[in-house]
């Protein structure tokens, strides 16, 4: 498979082993609030690059908290990780901002990536649908992945596959993003699903 980020860090002799044969860069989408900061940081390796800033009385009328109140900071950029797994294959990891304002800087950041996940809270499905507009337009492969909140009522991956109305080859599951396995096992998922995309 074509890498679509190469690694380009210098490797102390006898490391050999560090080196990956494959880098691939992943983005990790969803409306406001969905969990995208903290499914990159459960993941990485490394320390997450984080550009949030707390909420300010600004963004009153401009960010919908519905649903979301109790949040206090907000990703003004993106988020960045990185996750290695044993074949030498590593994930560079882009979380992309969720609000409507910060939507022009999508297309740069989405420049070289082989997939997606697109991350949705059950109880604000709305909020997911630009996300999935932007990768089925540019043709990106893309998982949907419903984080489990606390106190949200449970549906199954078919329920919300009818209600986002995505094609039948998308694959579709719930995770909690706060646990690394779960989340692991999301980006596999996109993994092999960007991989049998290509083979198309």
């Amino acid at each position: 498979m074509n890498s679509a980020v190469s690694d380009t860090s210098p490797v102390p002799h006898g490391h050999d082993e560090d080196i990956p044969q494959h880098t691939l860069k992943i983005l990790v989408a969803g409306g406001f609030g969905v969990g995208k900061t903290t499914l990159v940081g459960a993941v990485s390796e490394i320390r997450p690059l984080r550009t949030e800033e707390t909420l300010t009385d600004a963004s009153t009328g401009v960010d919908d908290l519905h649903g979301v109140e109790a949040k206090t900071t907000t990703t003004v950029a993106m988020d960045f990780g990185r996750l290695t797994f044993s074949g030498g294959v590593r994930l560079y990891l882009f979380g992309t901002p969720g609000q409507e304002r910060f939507w022009f800087m999508w297309d740069q950041i989405a420049f070289g990536a082989v997939g997606a996940i697109v991350l949705v809270d059950t109880r604000r499905l709305t909020t997911s649908f630009a996300s999935i507009d932007f990768f089925e337009q540019r043709e990106i492969p893309f998982v949907v992945a419903a984080n489990v909140f606390d106190g949200a009522r449970r549906y199954t991956a078919e329920e919300i596959r009818d209600a986002l109305d995505v094609d039948p080859h998308v694959p579709v599951m719930l995770c909690d993003v706060r646990r690394r396995d779960t989340a692991k096992d999301v980006l596999v998922a996109l993994v092999e699903h960007a991989v049998q995309s290509a083979q198309v």
